[in-house]
Parts: structure tokens; C-alpha cells; sequence
């Protein structure tokens, strides 16, 4: 956990914009912040009003329904902060946009995860079988990894973590890779025989993940620094008390032990999705 933590924070060091090493911690004249989630994507959002309350602040969270929005709301100070992205969705964004935003602070790593109405193991695909994959910046590689880690097909060496369809050197099976937002493709489940679907989508869509995935990411992999989600803020904000407080309550004992219940009320029925519910999620 703590070699994580400490690659996580490497990351962010990495991305973060000129803006965010300067300023004096000034803390928010109103006790109120608002943070965007992508859905109610987690148990741990009414312990963390709990938790804030005792500290003096009203946290307000507002829900959105995709992966843009709540960035360009941050933007334009409708919220005060955000957490719904991985380190390399919010670096994409920031240098496709140019937006003023800067990382905080780190909070889960909440793993990628295959999903099928039509077979429950990958050995069961066939010759021909089409794969749904979110077609962000930062998902499609990361999906196609997933791929080549679950031994379905090979990357080139040169991959990277920018890497497409055209890296792909092996498909011994011809599946049909269909790139789509990554809203849909937990709607195009009953057309596809898997989907590779990002956590919060499939929270959404009333998927379990640790139960429901039929295969998901190594949380133990090192590779796994640039999947580890964040909260963001405006750069100017970077060095806000009440905000940093947040963040220090998201890495409290109850909200890991909040998260930790949710997932053992989680109804698994074999040693192998208990096992795949004690790997399912990590707090960063």
C-alpha cells in the first residue's frame, strides 16, 4: 500500500502544473464544498459527509453522468473539486484542454474490469468475438493491456501507455475490437461477448464489480501508477486547508472500513470471487 501511495505521489508530482507549487494555504471562507463524482460511485461518499461535518464543512457531492463533465465544471468553478479519474485521464485532459486543474491528492485504485453476459471465462471466446473498450485517451490503452495481460493478444514492445489498435501484433482469435465511449459499453453488453468497462460505468449500470467481472486488473502490479484515481482542484486552490482536508479524510480508518464492508457485503457464492473480492480494490 505504502509503495503505491508513494508511486502515486510521483505521478502526481509529474503532472502537476507550474501553479501548483506556490502559495500560501490560505482555507476556504465558506464551509461549503461541492465535489463532482462520476455517479454515487462509492459507500464511502455519506461517511465522508459525516466525516466533514465534524470538521466544520458541509461536503455537498454532485453527481455526474459521464467523464467530461465533471472536469469542465471544476473549470468553471461550478464545483470545488472532483475525484472520478485516474492520474492518466486527468493528464490527458489537462493537456488536451489547457484547464487550470492540478491533483491534490490520490485516493483509490479501483481496477479495470471484463465483463460478459455470454461466457464467464475468457478461455470461452471464440474466433470472430467482438470486444467492447472505452476509446478515451487514457482507457483504450489501458484496456488493450488488459487484453495482453489476460493473454487474449500481444502489444508491440513499444506500447506505452499511449499505444492502439495498431500496436496490436497478435489476435490469434480475430476479435473484433470495437472502440466507444465508455458510457456505452456497459449498454452494448447483450451485442458483444465481453466488455471491458471502467468502474464507475459499471457501478452505474448496476454491475457489482468485484462480483461481476469476469476478470479485472492486478492491483499487486506496479504498472497500475498511472489507473490510480485522484482528487483535483483549480490550481489556484492547490494549497486550500479545506480542500487538503478532504483529502486527508478520504485516508481515514472509516472510510477504508466503509469501503472494505461494502465489498464483503458483496454476495459471493465461491473461493474464487472471494478471492477476487480480497484483490478488488485498493485505498491509495
Amino acid at each position: 500500500m505504502k509503495k503505491i501511495l508513494l508511486l502515486a505521489l510521483t505521478a502526481l508530482a509529474a503532472i502537476a502544473l507550474a501553479a501548483c507549487g506556490g502559495g500560501e494555504s490560505t482555507g476556504s471562507s465558506e464551509k461549503v464544498i461541492k465535489i463532482g463524482v462520476n455517479g454515487a460511485d462509492g459507500p464511502q461518499w455519506p461517511v465522508m459527509v459525516e466525516l466533514a461535518k465534524e470538521e466544520g464543512i458541509t461536503l455537498e457531492v454532485v453527481e455526474f453522468t459521464d467523464y467530461i463533465l465533471p472536469n469542465k465544471a471544476l473549470a468553471a468553478g461550478d464545483i470545488d473539486l472532483n475525484a472520478f479519474q485516474t492520474i492518466s485521464f486527468f493528464s490527458n485532459f489537462v493537456t488536451e484542454t489547457g484547464e487550470d486543474l492540478v491533483p491534490i491528492g490520490t485516493t483509490v485504485f479501483a481496477p479495470l474490469g471484463i465483463y460478459s453476459e455470454k461466457i464467464t471465462s475468457l478461455d470461452d471466446l471464440q474466433k470472430g468475438d467482438k470486444v467492447a473498450i472505452p476509446n478515451d485517451a487514457s482507457t483504450l490503452p489501458r484496456a488493450l493491456k488488459l487484453l495482453q495481460e489476460a493473454g487474449v493478444l500481444e502489444l508491440s514492445d513499444d506500447f506505452g501507455i499511449t499505444g492502439d489498435e495498431t500496436k496490436i501484433t497478435s489476435n490469434p482469435l480475430e476479435l473484433e475490437i470495437i472502440p466507444m465511449e465508455p458510457q456505452q459499453t456497459a449498454r452494448v453488453l447483450p451485442d458483444v461477448t465481453i466488455a471491458l468497462i471502467n468502474n464507475g460505468v459499471a457501478t452505474q449500470a448496476g454491475l457489482t464489480p468485484a462480483e461481476d467481472a469476469i476478470y479485472f486488473e492486478n492491483t499487486e502490479s506496479e504498472t497500475v501508477e498511472p489507473y490510480i484515481n485522484i482528487i483535483a482542484a483549480q490550481a489556484e486552490d492547490a494549497d486550500n486547508e479545506d480542500y487538503l482536508k478532504i483529502v486527508e479524510l478520504y485516508h481515514t480508518q472509516e472510510v477504508e472500513m466503509q469501503l472494505t464492508k461494502s465489498l464483503k457485503e458483496v454476495n459471493l457464492s465461491s473461493v474464487r470471487q472471494q478471492k477476487k473480492q480480497q484483490q478488488y480494490l485498493k485505498i491509495c
